[in-house]
């Protein structure tokens, strides 16, 4: 069991996903983790934009964060205040931009991504993959000294990423972690209030 709901970022992957992705999308936000990345990163931004205005519609009305992913016009055309980018993209975000966001993300996979994701002016981060996972099938998961020393060299909060699950959460979080991104679990699950450890 997650010992808390707010240690948990849903990350969004449709595909996933067996019936209904915003139905399930609804019952997540419900379950109020610490927020929702919608990473769909397959679609055009047109599409993204139209998905994004409807998960943003959810979590206002569940009260749970939502995070866009990548798509930096659809967010400012959606009048979002949240962000989530690979590293690359921060750093190339202009400074007039990355303003107009209460909150930014970034991806890294090495302590140094991670220093420079905190010098970019990154919230939070993602550090991965911790786990091994069949979303990188055939790479070597990094292992949990790989997260304890990103979590040691900044100061934002680190929220691991790649194979996280209620099983392993309590030694993710004994590294320093501010939590974990869960995908496969969430989209798959029946019951995501039960799966974090809620009801």
């Amino acid at each position: 069991m997650i010992t808390s709901m707010s240690d948990i970022i849903c990350v969004t992957n449709r595909s996933l996903c067996g019936g209904d992705f915003l139905a399930q999308t609804e019952k997540i936000a419900a379950a109020h983790p610490k927020a929702i990345i919608l990473r769909e990163k397959d679609l055009s931004p047109e599409e993204y934009t139209e998905l994004a205005g409807k998960v943003m519609d959810i979590c206002k009305r569940q009260d749970t964060l939502c995070i866009l992913h990548s798509f930096t016009e659809a967010a400012l055309e959606l009048g979002a205040d949240a962000i989530h980018l690979p590293l690359h993209k921060l750093l190339e975000l202009p400074e007039d931009i990355r303003k107009r966001f209460r909150l930014i993300g970034a991806s890294c996979h090495s302590v140094s991504d991670a220093l420079q994701a905190q010098q970019a002016g990154a919230s939070y981060i993602t550090a991965g993959h911790v786990f091994a996972t069949d979303c990188k099938k055939g790479l070597p998961p990094r292992g949990l000294d790989f997260l304890r020393d990103v979590c040691g060299a900044v100061s934002i909060p680190v929220y691991a990423i790649g194979g996280i699950s209620p099983q392993n959460m309590k030694d993710t979080l004994a590294c320093g972690a501010a939590g974990g991104c869960i995908m496969s679990g969430l989209m798959k699950c029946d019951d995501p209030l039960a799966y974090l450890g809620g009801e």
